[in-house]
């Protein structure tokens, strides 16, 4: 189940995001929306990094019955990201929550040899999210 915290008015598909959730773990998501601002202002508290950035994962620990973890992402990043790549709001926003989804169960691109965007793609084919997002996944 996806604890949605849509902070904005950014439209999302929550149908898809939570067959997505489904068909990788059975343990519970927190999902926020936000704006640059706060994302910023999270980013700085949590990873000391002061400037706003796309998505954040935060893994719980591992507990029975203790939900998997939180995702923050930034509506203006989607927006922004939809525009420059020429995807709607929707699918940037899927792809965005498809990392952090992936971050929260243990992948990490910056230390891997490919496996996490070779999932990111994996399950944009899976769900039928444009093949253009494959691209989006290469940077």
């Amino acid at each position: 189940m996806i604890e949605l915290d849509n902070r904005t008015n950014l439209e999302l598909n929550e149908i898809l995001l939570s067959q997505i959730t489904d068909s990788l773990t059975d343990k519970d998501i927190e999902l926020i929306v936000t704006t640059n601002e706060e994302i910023q202002e999270i980013n700085l508290t949590n990873r000391n990094i002061n400037k706003p950035t796309d998505v954040l994962s935060f893994p719980y620990e591992e507990m029975p019955m203790s939900p998997l973890g939180s995702i923050v992402i930034s509506k203006d990043f989607v927006e922004e990201s939809a525009k420059n790549f020429a995807h709607d709001n929707i699918s940037e926003f899927t792809l965005l929550y498809i990392h952090g989804l992936l971050h929260l169960l243990g992948y990490d691109h910056e230390v891997d040899n490919g496996e996490m965007r070779e999932e990111e793609r994996r399950l944009i084919e899976k769900f039928n999210l444009p093949s253009s997002l494959i691209i989006r996944t290469q940077g």
